[in-house]
């Protein structure tokens, strides 16, 4: 994504500046030289601040709380939170050092963990849109964003309570099928099967059967695997919550992504439990699903069309 910049035209407008013109045409320049990291600032802050929502919504949504009033506050003296004691990352790590101000209770770094591995992941996915956010098409990136977003708080949610809450995957479902619908990915539609006449059928129409068909296979991989294992052990080795996980995944990234990300999230289930057995874990222990296909599903739709290609050229 990086780019060769010729400072030519703004070395020879400084030579010029009493032109009233000639300034105007230099400012210019810097602004185009300047743009890209500018815009990718803004998105790395931007990336902040929803990081600072999505905990609020990871720690008072499994509780029934509203994620709207009141405001922030601590949760062991339930002190309010001044406005500049809840700038991400700098009032935990400069201002208040990881305390309560009023208590001094300790605050976890989970908080400042979620709002830098959010503002992270979207300046990751600006630099993969790059080349489309200067052209002026920014719907791409908002839909990664939405999707990152809807993953992050499932993530920790699931890691801290073993949920995955309905308030975020049916609207996620219905967000992210909406949002193929303006935003098709040109690849999965590339990749998706194309039955009933659908060959000559609208972008619109063919990135929704897309959507549809990822969803089906997403979710109905997990409910497949889920009631098979309840037949064979009478017990139930899965929650509903990673079927519904997997329909707003396989919504969004397709059939074959879909099937990567539940592949990866298994392979990685299956290392951190045979890792928790080692250290004297039992075999009967409960690891919640969607901490790993949470990432799985991050990693898929940064680098799972190169992985699949790669893979699929390795058989021809």
């Amino acid at each position: 994504m990086h780019q060769s910049i010729d400072y030519g035209p703004l070395i020879n407008g400084l030579k010029k500046t009493a032109n009233p013109w000639t300034v105007i045409s230099t400012r210019k320049v810097l602004m185009e030289v300047l743009s890209p990291y500018f815009m990718a600032f803004v998105v790395f802050v931007f990336g902040l601040l929803i990081g600072s929502f999505l905990n609020v919504v990871i720690y008072r949504l499994p509780l029934g709380e509203s994620i709207v009033f009141p405001g922030s506050h601590c949760p062991s003296c339930n002190a309010e939170i001044k406005w500049y004691d809840n700038i991400p990352v700098i009032s935990y790590a400069i201002l208040l050092r990881g305390r309560c101000r009023s208590c001094r209770a300790h605050i976890s770094a989970i908080y400042p963990a979620v709002e830098l591995l959010v503002a992270c992941l979207y300046l990751v996915l600006f630099i993969i849109h790059e080349d489309q956010v200067v052209s002026g098409s920014w719907l791409p990136l908002i839909a990664d964003i939405v999707f990152v977003s809807l993953i992050v708080p499932l993530v920790f949610i699931d890691l801290r309570y073993k949920l995955l809450p309905n308030a975020i995957t049916y609207p996620g479902l219905a967000l992210l099928l909406v949002l193929r619908l303006f935003a098709p990915d040109t690849w999965i539609l590339s990749h998706t099967p194309k039955p009933f006449g659908l060959a000559g059928a609208p972008v619109w129409a063919l990135s929704l059967f897309g959507s549809v068909l990822g969803a089906l296979v997403g979710g109905g991989t997990l409910w497949l695997v889920r009631e098979a294992y309840y037949r064979l052990k009478h017990v139930e080795g899965m929650g509903l919550g990673d079927v519904k996980m997997m329909l707003m995944v396989g919504a969004f990234l397709g059939w074959q992504l879909t099937l990567l990300t539940i592949f990866v999230g298994s392979v990685l289930g299956s290392l951190v439990g045979v890792l928790l057995i080692f250290r004297g874990g039992s075999m009967k222990m409960q690891i919640p699903f969607g901490v790993f296909l949470g990432p799985a599903g991050i990693l898929a739709l940064f680098v799972g069309r190169q992985l699949i290609v790669w893979y699929a050229g390795m058989y021809r």
